[in-house]
């Protein structure tokens, strides 16, 4: 039997890590990332993470994103030329904005604005439009930066791209400051199979949407954290994280680790030193 280790819990403190005598310290090795694998793990931050810490890194999307066709947008009865910005929380937003905008042939004024929850959601616009920054906000790091964006620029009409679940969180925020925007459905969020996935054979399970922790409550019912550790990316996904009885290890975006993958390596980091 291996020795007992002492016992830690996380938590963020002013873009680092304060460790307290509540989790117990076990050896992390296999991590479940509910995203699709990189094109080329080696070139991406978390090979780094593989070389660093000799971890083995596994990727499931716990949930697959289905479009709603423009015929079907257009039964929303949403003008989008009668907006004058529009709101990203997620790159899947952008590209099933201006999927629904060429299938509906609506063409995007050069005017438009677009207010985005992250930086990388911003530069990733660059697919679609010419990046400026006089119409590209974006909030650093939470999305109660990007309230005070969009209230600096209260008179826009907003637009919201969203799945069908979206709920609470950034529409709470948006009404109960009586900005003027449309909720737009443009796709759907549903849960992948995960009969196939071991999840009680892995140290550290990392979500990227709240949906994604849904799925592992429906797919996993038994799942218990345990020693677990849990990470989030996104103020939606750790309240889901929290709302669902779990304790929540790793937060992102913070000051010091706007990347999950960089939330992982500072945990990690401090973490062996403790070991």
């Amino acid at each position: 039997m291996p020795e007992k280790e002492c016992i830690f819990s996380w938590q963020d403190l002013k873009g680092g890590y304060l460790m307290k005598k509540e989790w117990k310290l076990m050896k992390i090795k296999n991590i479940l990332i509910s995203q699709p694998e990189p094109a080329s793990i080696e070139k991406s931050p978390y090979g780094e993470l593989q070389k660093k810490y000799g971890v083995n890194l596994h990727f499931f999307k716990f949930i697959a994103i289905e479009g709603i066709p423009g015929r079907e947008f257009r039964k929303e009865r949403i003008s989008i030329p009668k907006h004058t910005a529009v709101i990203f929380t997620s790159r899947q937003s952008v590209d099933h904005f201006f999927r629904v905008c060429k299938e509906v042939r609506v063409e995007v004024s050069d005017n438009m604005k677009y207010f985005c929850t992250t930086e990388s959601t911003a530069l990733y616009l660059q697919r679609y439009i010419q990046y400026r920054k006089r119409k590209i906000f974006f909030a650093n790091p939470k999305h109660d930066d990007l309230i005070k964006l969009i209230i600096k620029h209260q008179d826009e009409r907003f637009l919201l791209p969203c799945t069908d679940l979206n709920k609470g969180g950034l529409i709470d925020d948006l009404e109960s400051n009586k900005i003027n925007f449309t909720r737009a459905t443009l796709y759907r969020t549903v849960p992948n199979d995960l009969s196939d996935v071991d999840i009680d054979s892995f140290d550290m399970i990392v979500f990227f949407s709240p949906y994604g922790v849904e799925a592992l409550q429906k797919g996993k019912p038994d799942f218990k954290q345990g020693d677990t550790v849990i990470g989030a990316f996104g103020p939606a996904t750790c309240k889901a994280v929290t709302d669902a009885g779990f304790t929540l290890n790793i937060e992102a975006p913070t000051a010091s680790a706007p990347s999950m993958s960089m939330a992982i390596d500072q945990f990690l980091e401090v973490r062996n030193k403790r070991r």
